[in-house]
């Protein structure tokens, strides 16, 4: 990793730095490291936006005395490459594992958990999949297992076509108030120009389709503890598809919640607060007696 600016905030050392995908696109990477940390979190943000709409979980986290490492996925935020579009899905779950690695290397010894939101959320299931040994725990939020409930067949062959030959086509859809309660949080994300403001693409969704479907299968080789969230009113992400995960994971230790009066982000809703205390406590429990 390259840094570039280190900044401390009273106990905490914000890096931001860069590292270079194996295809040459340029990562936008980011830590924030408390005074002796206890444990280090990986922290995957959604399509469509970038890590800083989680500095409010980041803060949380480092009060707990976690280090969260996390980046700008390609094509979003300040990281390069063509804006929102995914070529192929698992470039995501290979970019992340390139800062993962540093972030193990910067802190020996100490439990590593990977938490994610909706598509982030489906990186970080696909990242455990692969990479099972190295985790302690696997959260997730809203994960896009399932993006096209109701979709029919022949609305999903066509979509497939598309893809193929018009990647960055949009997807005739309407999210604009599937996201919070909160009208705050909408405008905000209207407003920042971090996150990308355009229709979902073709291919993106294709991708993200593919691979939800995949994870789902694949789903019996879970094994970390997991803690699986949802927002029980969401309408971009099926909460079907985390219960149906959830249910399939060989994981002994998981915990399935969803969140009653909740859309899509539950990390920011009205009541967004009880949400991360809940995580929080959740995580203590099971990698506190972990931290050296």
């Amino acid at each position: 990793m390259k840094e570039t600016t280190a900044i401390e905030h009273a106990s905490v050392v914000e890096l931001r730095g860069e590292i270079g995908a194996q295809d040459g696109i340029a990562l936008s990477t980011a830590s924030w490291v408390p005074n002796d940390p206890k444990v280090v979190a990986l922290l995957m943000h959604g399509h469509a936006e970038h890590i800083g709409r989680y500095s409010h979980v980041i803060a949380a986290l480092n009060a707990r005395g976690y280090a969260v490492y996390s980046q700008d996925h390609r094509g979003h935020g300040r990281s390069g490459g063509e804006r929102a579009l995914a070529m192929r899905f698992d470039d995501y779950v290979d970019d992340f594992r390139l800062m993962a690695v540093d972030a193990q290397i910067a802190h020996p010894g100490l439990p590593l958990v990977l938490i994610g939101h909706s598509m982030g959320g489906l990186i970080a299931a696909r990242y455990a999949l692969v990479h099972c040994s190295d985790l302690s725990a696997l959260v997730t939020s809203g994960a896009a297992f399932i993006i096209d409930e109701g979709v029919p067949v022949w609305k999903k062959w066509l979509a497939t076509l598309i893809a193929r030959i018009a990647p960055k086509a949009p997807v005739p859809r309407d999210d604009s108030d599937t996201l919070s309660y909160d009208p705050a949080v909408r405008n905000a994300f209207k407003t920042d120009p971090l996150n990308y403001h355009g229709k979902t693409r073709m291919r993106t969704a294709v991708e993200m389709t593919k691979a939800g479907a995949n994870a789902l299968e694949r789903a019996g080789e879970l094994r970390p503890p997991y803690l699986a969230m949802h927002g029980a009113d969401d309408a971009l992400t099926s909460p079907r598809g985390t219960e149906l995960f959830f249910e399939r994971a060989s994981s002994t230790d998981k915990t399935l919640k969803l969140w009653p009066r909740m859309k899509h982000e539950i990390f920011n809703e009205v009541e967004r607060n009880s949400v991360i205390m809940y995580m929080l406590d959740w995580l203590d429990e099971r990698v506190g007696e972990q931290a050296p």
